[in-house]
C-alpha cells in the first residue's frame, strides 16, 4: 500500500507539502497541488485521518463490519454484540467504528472507508459475510477477529456460540417434555452457527433413539427472518401433521412459526410446543412468551474485543477460538405433551 513518503517521492516534493495538499492549504500553488493530487490518484493513496497515528502509528479505532440484512433482521442480536464490544473497548481506550455492507458484496465493491483511509488498527467481522469482503480485508494485513461466524479457511481468531451444545439442550428439553415428533426449521443453513444447531438437534434425537425423517425438518429458507419462520412452519405441517414440537434455529423464525400456528387455530403450547434460540427482547413481550436458548450477546462482544486488543498488543500470533456457553430459558411456549389430537 502506498504511503505519504511514496507520494512525496513520486511528486518530487516534501512530505510536508503532500500533507498541505491533502488539507488544501492555501500556501500550495495550483500547479503543485495538481501534480501531487495526480500522484495520489495514481498510487491509490488514502491518507489516515488520525493525527494520533503520526506519532504512535496507531489510530485508536477498531472497525466493526456487519451485513446490512443481519443488522436489520436479527432482532437486536448483533446490536447487543456491538455494544458489548464498545463497552469493553473503553477499557482499552479504543473507539469502535461500525459499518454495514450489502449481502451481495463482491470483489468489485470498495472496502469500507475506514480501511481505505487506514483509520483502524484492527477489524471485527460479525455474522456471516461474503468471502469477497474477507479477501479484501486480509490484503491489508490488519488484525482480524470474527464473532458468530468462522470463514471457510478457519484460519482466524473467533468468538462463537456453543451452537451444537445449544441445539442439543433445546432438543433434549423437548424430549424431556415427552415429545417425540419434533420438527426443526431453519434458514441460511450454510451459516456455520445455524448448521451446528441443526447438528445438535440431530445428535439429541439420535441419542434418544428417536428417528429423524427428512419430512421432520425445513432447512431451505433463504434467511432466518420471521416471515421465513412462518413459511417454514406451514411447509413443515404440510409434510408432517403429527408434529408436536418445533425447534426453530432462532427466535425470529420461532415467532414467525407461532404466528402461523395461531392463525390456523393451532394452540401453543397445547397442540404444539415451540422453542427458539438467542433470547431477544421480543421473547418476553410475545404471547405466549417464548422458550429459548439464551446467548450472552454482550459477553460475546466483550470476548471479541479482548481478542482484538491482545492481537494488537502482542501481534497476530496464535489463532484463538472462544466458545461462549448458553442457557436454557423455559417460558410459556412449551409444555409437557399430554394428549395429541
Amino acid at each position: 500500500m502506498a504511503t505519504i513518503k511514496d507520494v512525496a517521492k513520486e511528486a518530487n516534493v516534501s512530505i510536508a507539502t503532500v500533507s498541505l495538499v491533502i488539507h488544501k492549504h492555501k500556501r500550495i500553488s495550483l500547479p503543485t497541488s495538481q501534480r501531487v493530487n495526480k500522484v495520489i490518484k495514481k498510487l491509490n493513496y488514502h491518507p489516515s485521518r488520525s493525527a494520533r497515528g503520526l506519532v504512535s502509528q496507531k489510530t485508536g479505532n477498531i472497525g466493526f463490519i456487519l451485513r446490512e440484512d443481519h443488522f436489520l433482521r436479527s432482532e437486536a442480536f448483533y446490536t447487543r454484540i456491538f455494544l458489548g464490544t464498545e463497552f469493553e473497548a473503553r477499557d482499552y481506550e479504543y473507539y469502535v467504528l461500525l459499518t454495514t455492507i450489502p449481502s451481495g458484496y463482491s470483489d468489485k465493491d470498495r472496502p469500507p472507508r475506514f480501511i481505505l483511509e487506514k483509520n483502524v488498527d484492527g477489524i471485527i467481522i460479525a455474522g456471516k459475510v461474503p468471502d469477497s469482503i474477507i479477501r479484501q480485508v486480509e490484503r491489508y494485513n490488519l488484525p482480524l477477529v470474527f464473532v458468530d461466524y468462522y470463514p471457510p479457511s478457519n484460519d482466524h481468531s473467533v468468538v462463537l456460540i456453543d451452537n451444537i451444545s445449544g441445539g442439543m439442550v433445546a432438543t433434549r428439553f423437548l424430549i424431556k417434555l415427552k415429545h417425540k415428533n419434533i420438527g426443526f426449521i431453519a434458514g441460511d443453513i450454510s451459516h456455520p452457527s445455524i448448521n451446528d444447531r441443526f447438528r445438535g438437534y440431530r445428535m439429541a434425537m439420535e441419542n434418544a433413539g428417536l428417528e429423524i425423517f427428512k419430512k421432520s425438518y425445513i432447512i431451505d429458507e433463504n434467511d432466518t427472518a420471521r416471515e421465513n419462520g412462518y413459511n417454514a412452519a406451514r411447509k413443515l405441517l404440510k409434510q408432517r401433521n403429527d408434529i408436536t414440537a418445533v425447534f426453530a434455529c432462532n427466535d425470529a423464525m420461532a415467532i414467525g412459526a407461532i404466528q402461523y400456528f395461531k392463525e390456523n387455530s393451532i394452540s401453543i403450547p397445547d397442540n404444539v410446543s415451540v422453542i427458539g434460540f438467542d433470547d431477544v427482547e421480543a421473547d418476553i413481550s410475545f404471547d405466549p412468551t417464548l422458550s429459548t436458548v439464551r446467548v450472552p450477546k454482550y459477553e460475546m462482544g466483550i470476548e471479541v474485543m479482548k481478542l482484538m486488543s491482545d492481537m494488537i498488543k502482542n501481534g497476530k500470533g496464535t489463532k484463538k477460538k472462544v466458545l461462549i456457553p448458553i442457557d436454557l430459558i423455559e417460558r410459556n411456549s412449551t409444555a409437557e405433551l399430554k394428549i395429541y389430537k
